[in-house]
């Protein structure tokens, strides 16, 4: 008779820590599935849009089919930390405030230079390790309270796949009058934007690329996302767009001019960050990588000013990119928020979001700030 072959630890570990999840798991929001034929159950948290079957597994690794039932991520947290709202990033969102920060494991994509690939990549890669912690979803509200923050964000992960545990969080702070927010790679859906979309004000959308074959290397298609930009803000939410500009990947001239001729078409008020890349998991210096330089990025803020956009934050950069890192009106020019790097120097902005020198609106969510001003990140779990 054959012999089975022996399970690396590798896989072993794997393993393990998927049983461990189903453990922090409960049934899929009937809102974000549809049921079809033997117990085959379509998932639209996410882009991918898995027809999962029974015994089977999303392309996220963390949303299964356990007879009929989708069963998704519920009841943990990987890691829990008070970041400046500058880091996630958002500059028009309660500037200098603190942001209490929550996410989960897994990712519907593979990016090859992820920085939180410890906690997104955990079930695909044998050296990422961030235990899950169990958790009520009323403590993370009571610790951004604790914390003085007005706002909570679900991050670090792929929020969209875990969906149903934010939206479970944020009622809990909704309810305590908190501001809540997504950091997301932007692979959404019609019917996980309206799930979210009572509970969730601010959504950064990480523009990776604007070349199809490059998206689909990291495991995504780039039609799916500019879709979820002009998705996201037919729905009112508050947008503002990151892109890495990572050197030989996503820093081509002309696909940069048709993203930002995109990002201008959708609403050129719309914040644009392009952010300097430093080599990291799989897109290291032993791979050839580099990292982006104060020129590469003002580079990209010369082609986002000639497509029309008027807020455009190069950053990553603290200090190298003068006037850039400040909020200027688009009505007079004048400077209204002053910052090196997540640090916020001086906010002149009043609380109803008004030019100090023009009294005209900025586009944003203003009020009152809070935050420690240090624009540094405290781990709180």
């Amino acid at each position: 008779m054959p012999t089975s072959l022996p399970i690396s630890p590798e896989k072993q570990k794997l393993n393990s820590l998927k049983e461990m999840l189903h453990q922090f798991s409960a049934p899929a929001a009937e809102a974000l599935i549809e049921h079809k034929a033997d117990g085959a159950i379509q998932c639209f948290a996410c882009g991918h849009r898995c027809l999962i079957k029974p015994g089977r597994d999303g392309v996220c690794r963390v949303r299964f089919n356990e007879e009929g039932t989708l069963l998704v991520p519920w009841g943990y947290a990987a890691g829990v930390a008070c970041d400046p709202v500058e880091k996630k990033p958002f500059f028009h969102v309660l500037p200098g405030s603190d942001a209490l920060t929550f996410g989960m494991l897994g990712c519907d994509y593979h990016c090859g230079y992820c920085q939180n690939w410890v906690t997104s990549q955990m079930l695909r890669d044998p050296d990422a390790v961030a235990p899950p912690k169990f958790v009520e979803p009323h403590v993370l509200a009571d610790l951004a309270i604790q914390n003085g923050a007005p706002i909570i964000a679900s991050s670090y992960n792929e929020p969209l796949i875990t969906s149903e545990w934010a939206v479970e969080v944020f009622k809990h702070a909704k309810a305590r009058g908190l501001r809540c927010a997504y950091i997301s790679n932007g692979n959404g859906t019609p019917q996980v934007l309206d799930y979210i979309r009572p509970y969730v004000d601010a959504y950064k959308v990480d523009l990776k690329t604007f070349s199809d074959k490059n998206y689909r290397q990291l495991g995504g298609v780039l039609e799916n996302v500019t879709s979820t930009i002009k998705m996201l803000k037919e729905r009112n939410f508050w947008v503002e767009i990151v892109t890495l500009v990572v050197p030989d990947f996503s820093d081509d001239a002309d696909d940069l001019k048709r993203m930002a001729d995109f990002l201008a078409s959708v609403d050129p008020l719309m914040p644009w960050h392009m952010t300097a890349f430093h080599p990291d998991y799989k897109f290291d210096r032993q791979n050839g990588f580099r990292s982006t330089t104060t020129d590469d990025l003002l580079k990209v803020v010369e082609i986002a000013q000639a497509a029309g956009l008027k807020y455009i934050y190069p950053g990553n950069l603290p200090g190298h990119v003068g006037e850039w890192e400040n909020t200027r009106c688009h009505h007079c020019n004048a400077t209204v928020i002053e910052r090196r790097g997540f640090m916020v120097t001086r906010n002149h902005i009043g609380p109803d979001g008004a030019c100090p020198a023009c009294h005209k609106s900025l586009p944003g969510i203003w009020g009152q700030s809070s935050g420690h001003g240090d624009g540094r990140v405290r781990p709180v779990l």
